[in-house]
């Protein structure tokens, strides 16, 4: 976990480190003053199945050799008043940067750091800290916190200020791609009014090129029945006798006719259409004229009437507008 190697970082032994943090519910700070106030005191047994806190002997924190050796001292007295004279191993020593080291947790967290694989017994006993020695390692450790907790705290401001800058460039980039999208949708918009006025402007082009070519088709057909008629023998006045009285003379067949149209405005349109020709045609040629875009519709003042949809589609001279007539524009009624 991270606090035990905080405080294995400051030199503690991993055993009274885990210690210290259980008895502080795993609080590095007050496991830390633990620490410094417990550093010569044993460390409690472990704590067994069934048993409460503190019921457990005490453990001296001595290291593997001087336990074997005290339990051979205490195996035999003849042994013991054998070995009295010989020296005890009280430490063990790192023969790489000789420093003497209290037990094999020291030795494993020293070698872990260092490298060092050297390790030998030695009859040095640590000395306990001073108090002098316990300030200025609590000094120390205070300090490593402290600076701890600076970079802590920057790494978080530099943290929320990344985040930042990626929301307010995930902002930019959507109010980008939404400016985007207007332009090409008011493009698409722009495009498709174009489209539908030369759309119109073609069909308007159709329907002047069809007048034209009717104009053209009609008056070549007049020509050419007026070049097949041959002239009337002249007759002299002795022999013209008048038509009796009461006889009507047949009725001519026109092949024109010439309208006038009355628009809304009071103003007056006239052109001259062949007979064979629809009533849309005048009502194109009234579109044509006026650039009017919207519905309208037409009518005849003398007989009063208003022509239906399918009138539109009838020749001139089925509807009577022959050989002239005069028809009224008016709106269409919603």
């Amino acid at each position: 976990m991270s606090e035990v190697q905080t405080l294995m970082d400051m030199g503690f032994p991993r055993d009274r480190v885990e210690y210290a943090l259980q008895v502080t519910s795993n609080k590095v700070e007050p496991a830390m003053e633990w620490l410094l106030a417990h550093v010569d005191d044993p460390l409690p047994a472990r704590q067994n199945a069934g048993e409460s806190p503190g019921s457990g002997s005490v453990i001296p924190l001595t290291s593997g050799v001087d336990s074997s050796a005290s339990a051979a001292s205490s195996s035999s007295s003849g042994a013991a008043e054998t070995s009295a004279d010989s020296p005890v191993a009280k430490s063990l020593k790192c023969d790489d940067c000789g420093k003497v080291l209290k037990d094999h947790t020291e030795v494993e967290y020293h070698a872990a750091k260092t490298g060092h694989s050297n390790f030998s017994e030695s009859t040095e006993e640590k000395k306990a800290l001073t108090e002098e020695e316990k300030k200025a390692q609590l000094a120390l450790i205070e300090e490593k916190l402290k600076q701890k907790r600076i970079e802590r705290e920057e790494r978080e401001k530099t943290e929320a200020l990344q985040r930042e800058k990626n929301r307010i460039k995930s902002g930019k980039d959507m109010t980008e791609a939404k400016r985007r999208m207007e332009e090409l949708e008011m493009k698409k918009i722009v495009e498709q009014r174009k489209r539908e006025k030369d759309e119109e402007k073609a069909a308007r082009d159709r329907v002047r090129a069809q007048i034209e070519a009717d104009k053209a088709a009609r008056k070549a057909r007049e020509q050419k029945e007026l070049g097949k008629s041959e002239p009337a023998p002249s007759v002299s006045s002795t022999t013209v006798s008048s038509p009796p009285a009461g006889v009507k003379s047949p009725p001519r067949d026109y092949t024109e006719t010439r309208i006038q149209v009355r628009l809304q405005d009071g103003s007056t349109l006239q052109e001259t259409f062949n007979v064979k020709e629809q009533l849309s045609a005048v009502r194109v040629f009234i579109q044509m004229k006026t650039g009017i875009d919207s519905p309208f519709s037409l009518m005849t003042t003398f007989p009063r009437k208003l022509f239906a949809e399918d009138d539109y589609e009838k020749p001139l001279e089925v509807l009577g507008l022959v050989p002239s007539a005069v028809i009224t524009m008016t709106k269409t009624a919603a």
